[in-house]
């Protein structure tokens, strides 16, 4: 499966990558950036050098650096670190990104691989909303779209109302599920059955010394926050389950509903149902056990 991330880097973006790059049955052909974890060129930044890390010879297109409508953002530095990578502070510059920027270069990878491209978006859906308004062909031209984000049938993690990814920029999310491509959700209602606990990171990083080693290092700032401020003796594997939904859906439960963004007032950034629009497959439940289990299987492969 020729797969793009769209990604904040960010913790458990770093996750998700790896994950992807150890899986067999996935083809990482390129990852492509945007706000949200972090500003947009330290997403970059960090995209570059995790590709570097992973043995990667793909290209990171840059893409949006506020949400739809807005001329600033703050970063989620209480949960990520200031860089993206915990208490991790100096991050090299490898390489250089691509010269299409990241809205461009998915319309033109979608033509393509037309039909065969999955585009797996674990930040705000302003890269794939704009890539939408360039090219009435995108949607058609993607194989599946799968989004980590919403909070469907449980409370959000931002707010009472709403999940990160799709509070950071509501209206762009509320485009996407106007007309949807072929969409799998992956949001809260799943993620949070995937917890990866301290002893998780530590047998990871026993069986892969370098990335497993990376991964469980910058954990230790997400865990505490998890730990602070959930009460959780672990972290959602969030992007790494959307990653996983690409090519193991019968791990997941899903159903099939239209959905609409609540775009200003207090409750910016819900996603509710709304069977008036175009359908997408939304993850109601997990197995979580199991994904937690092939996250480590396959993370363990890395040197």
């Amino acid at each position: 499966m020729k797969l793009i991330i769209d990604t904040d880097p960010g913790i458990d973006d770093a996750m998700a990558i790896a994950y992807a790059a150890a899986a067999p049955d996935i083809d990482l052909i390129g990852l492509t950036t945007v706000f949200g974890n972090t500003h947009v060129h330290q997403s970059s930044r960090n995209a570059r050098f995790l590709a570097h890390k992973l043995g990667l010879d793909i290209p990171v297109a840059e893409g949006a650096r506020f949400a739809c409508g807005e001329t600033g953002h703050s970063p989620s530095e209480h949960v990520h670190g200031p860089e993206g990578f915990g208490d991790l502070t100096e991050v090299p510059h490898i390489g250089r990104n691509h010269d299409l920027p990241a809205a461009e270069f998915l319309v033109e990878m979608a033509r393509v691989h037309r039909n065969e491209l999955v585009i797996c978006a674990i930040g705000p859906l302003t890269n794939i909303a704009e890539a939408m308004r360039l090219d009435s062909g995108f949607s058609r031209n993607l194989g599946k779209l799968v989004i980590m984000g919403g909070a469907v049938f449980c409370p959000g993690n931002i707010t009472e109302h709403a999940e990160a990814n799709i509070y950071h920029d509501a209206r762009s999310a509320d485009v996407v599920f106007a007309a949807p491509p072929p969409t799998v959700l992956v949001g809260l209602d799943v993620t949070l059955k995937t917890l990866y606990t301290a002893a998780d990171f530590e047998a990871l990083a026993r069986r892969s010394g370098d990335m497993g080693g990376f991964l469980h290092d910058i954990s230790r700032f997400y865990l505490k926050f998890y730990k602070e401020v959930g009460g959780l003796d672990g972290c959602g594997l969030h992007d790494s389950t959307a990653v996983i939904a690409c090519t193991h859906e019968p791990m997941f439960d899903l159903v099939e509903t239209g959905l609409q963004v609540i775009t200003d007032g207090p409750e910016r950034g819900a996603t509710r149902i709304d069977p008036s629009r175009p359908s997408v497959r939304v993850c109601r439940d997990v197995d979580g056990a199991g994904v937690v289990r092939l996250f480590t299987e396959r993370v363990a492969t890395l040197p």
